[in-house]
């Protein structure tokens, strides 16, 4: 069905005047609840998790922890199950309606008539609670006639269901019952709509998970019968839960895209910490973040721990907050992305009250 209106890995180096440490840490990102069409990015912005409840006003939310996953926490919506559902709790590569992601389908979209076997391939675990929930368990897939949109994509949407709970179906009427695409069976849904076909693959035998689905064929399958043209361009793979009732509990736990046989390098960093002044309870210094990655460091955070007793009393370049001796550093409203290769600098002043000795470990994300 349509949606209408629509553990990064870091390794951190800090440079300490006379020598160097090399310290390698796995970014422990906070658990976020996303509510209502709340978005927020995974695996360093190479996938997005979103809520996206656009057909419901019930309370609904789910949890991330910043890795490729996320799990519906709460769900009251009660929708009608012969009608459109309220929300589609979901985690995507691409572009959704202008909300982008970083590398992959977003720098390399692609032609369906370049779609070959293996260009384009897609893994996914859930856990499906059943019960008397009614939803979906399904990939939505966008195609657009040109490489790029800001909006709703106006080609093809491409849905593959694993599984359904309940007396949902898909959008439009069935066209066709037992095909084999790709070496899976499935029955064939179509149904004609404003901007273009949605087009339904639903497994004749429902599945918890996949690995190293390949959207070739199915794309195929669907310019053969007329729903797809191989001029479009596939911009955006998402994975998650149409929910028409219920629902907590659904839970992604993984998800991944490959296009041209690699997924996307989660962002990297270096830190480099110089301690500039020190001098009588008062101490000034410089943090230099930069991007080692092959892919845009977005929104970026910056945690560590100072080992003696510094209290930063003002900051340039970044906001702080500082609880005893734990520091996050956000990035300022100017400087918030990181282009692979380049550097931001971030300053700051504190006093300490028996020593202002340099940390040495540093968590970015």
């Amino acid at each position: 069905m349509t949606k209408f209106g629509r553990a990064t890995r870091i390794v951190t180096a800090v440079l300490l005047g006379l020598g160097s440490l090399t310290v390698a840490s796995n970014a422990q990102a906070a658990t976020t609840q996303l509510c209502q069409e709340q978005t927020a990015p995974a695996v360093g912005g190479v996938y997005n998790v979103q809520n996206d409840e656009w057909g419901s006003g019930a309370a609904e939310c789910i949890t991330t922890d910043g890795n490729a996953d996320f799990s519906v926490a709460d769900s009251a919506i009660d929708n009608a199950t012969n009608g459109a559902p309220g929300a589609y709790p979901s985690i995507y590569q691409g572009c959704h309606f202008g909300v982008c992601t970083s590398g992959g389908l977003t720098s390399t979209p692609v032609e369906v008539s370049s779609l070959t076997t293996g260009k384009v391939t897609t893994s996914w675990s859930t856990t499906q609670p059943g019960g008397s929930s009614d939803y979906d368990v399904a990939y939505d897939v966008w195609f657009n006639h040109t490489a790029t949109t800001t909006g709703q994509p106006n080609c093809t949407e491409l849905m593959v269901w694993l599984n359904h709970n309940g007396p949902v179906q898909p959008f439009g009427t069935e066209v066709a019952s037992g095909v084999t695409v790709g070496g899976r069976g499935y029955n064939v849904w179509e149904g004609s709509q404003w901007f273009g076909d949605t087009v339904s693959y639903t497994m004749t035998t429902s599945a918890t998970s996949v690995s190293g689905l390949d959207l070739a064929p199915l794309a195929q399958d669907a310019v053969s019968r007329g729903y797809l043209s191989s001029s479009c361009y596939l911009i955006d793979i998402e994975a998650g839960f149409e929910i028409w009732q219920g629902g907590a509990g659904l839970a992604t736990n993984s998800f991944s895209v490959a296009v041209n046989g690699a997924a996307p390098v989660p962002p990297s960093c270096t830190v480099a910490y110089t301690l500039n002044n020190s001098s009588g309870g008062s101490m000034q210094a410089n943090i230099v973040v930069t991007d080692t990655g092959n892919s845009p460091l977005n929104s970026w955070t910056l945690t560590w721990t100072f080992p003696g007793d510094t209290k930063i009393t003002s900051m340039w370049a970044g906001d702080y907050s500082q609880s005893g001796e734990a520091v996050t550093v956000t990035n300022a409203s100017y400087d918030g992305t990181i282009a692979p290769g380049a550097s931001v600098e971030v300053g700051f002043n504190g006093t300490y009250t028996s020593n202002d000795a340099v940390p040495t470990g540093f968590t970015c994300s």
